[in-house]
């Protein structure tokens, strides 16, 4: 059996080692938080209410990438596939001096929740406002009616984006935590996994995809989807995914997305553009029209093969704050 493999240092600081890399090319914008793999923008908030966002490393470049002017003000990174620390949190978020709030955007998995948790009690006793924004958009993950157990994938981007255009514009907490949630509400994702991936400091996968399936709905760290399915073709696999997604996301004649189609991690580009081929043919059909398109790695998953796809049903209010600059390093505008 196939073993995994990867040109790293010591398996055991990979989450460290990744961290530095990623400030040593963001030098310029960013400052670290000592002791922490934690950073924030090194512009003054200047009264701006603070995006916050964060998680565990190997989903690069989910999440340091997208802290900059327009998005989000600070992270946290914990280890691989694990909540950063609660004191590496309360640390970051007293650097920022965010005398109008914090607002915390993240994926919606257990150890996040608990470390945020416990952090944005201990910046409210501080005196720091706080308000959490948990990214549920995997529509797979959970039905309609049990909404807050869906997992957070590639659509906090679309919810980082409009928070931080919000916030950047002045916006006050209270409009700043609305605009984040009413992102939310109208972003929807799913992910197919075609192959497993391995937390560094193991020697075997952490699951197994037989050559000729796929699993529709897979998780970012291996949780099961729906089910796995025979291999099929390119089109068949995009086409029942955008069906899911246009009957989560209400989609009609006349509407508006933005879409994001991620590489989970060691797919071909070849193969993000042959599903965005399909997606845009689904899209016009249904008379919807692409006002944005992301096509790449912005929420990966180690080297797991597959990709993801993300909508957001944008109105004018959203369409406003998605089309505003933003420059970091994974995403400008």
């Amino acid at each position: 059996m196939r073993k995994p493999k990867k040109l790293i240092n010591d398996k055991n600081v990979v989450a460290r080692e990744q961290f530095e890399g990623f400030v040593a090319a963001m030098q310029i914008d960013l400052e670290p938080i000592s002791q922490f793999t934690c950073a924030i923008r090194k512009a003054p908030l200047n009264g701006k209410v603070a995006v916050f966002t964060g998680g565990g490393a190997g989903h690069e470049p989910m999440y340091g990438g997208y802290v900059g002017e327009g998005l989000a003000d600070a992270v946290a990174i914990g280890d691989v596939f694990a909540a950063p620390t609660p004191d590496a949190i309360f640390e970051t978020a007293m650097a920022l001096n965010a005398e109008n709030g914090v607002v915390f955007i993240y994926g919606n998995y257990a150890g996040d929740n608990m470390n945020f948790d416990i952090a944005a009690e201990l910046l409210e006793d501080e005196g720091v406002r706080t308000h959490t924004v948990r990214v549920n958009d995997d529509v797979i993950s959970a039905p309609m009616d049990n909404q807050k157990e869906r997992r957070g994938i590639a659509g906090a981007l679309f919810v980082l984006k409009i928070a931080g255009a919000a916030a950047a514009r002045g916006d006050s907490f209270e409009q700043v935590v609305a605009a984040a949630e009413y992102a939310l509400k109208r972003t929807s994702s799913i992910g197919v996994a075609l192959g497993p991936c391995a937390i560094p400091r193991n020697d075997e996968f952490n699951f197994q995809i037989a050559d000729d399936e796929i699993e529709v709905g897979m998780g970012l760290h291996g949780e099961p989807g729906v089910g796995k399915s025979p291999l099929s073709s390119a089109d068949d696999v995009v086409l029942d995914v955008m069906s899911k997604l246009e009957h989560e996301a209400g989609l009609q004649a006349g509407d508006e997305v933005a879409v994001l189609v991620n590489n989970l991690g060691a797919s071909t580009q070849m193969e993000l553009l042959i599903a965005n081929r399909t997606v845009h043919r689904f899209l016009n059909e249904k008379r919807v029209t692409v006002v944005d398109n992301l096509i790449g790695g912005y929420c990966t998953s180690l080297e797991m093969s597959g990709w993801s796809i993300s909508l957001l049903k944008l109105d004018d209010q959203l369409k406003s704050l998605y089309q505003a600059p933003c420059q970091s390093f994974a995403l400008r505008k």
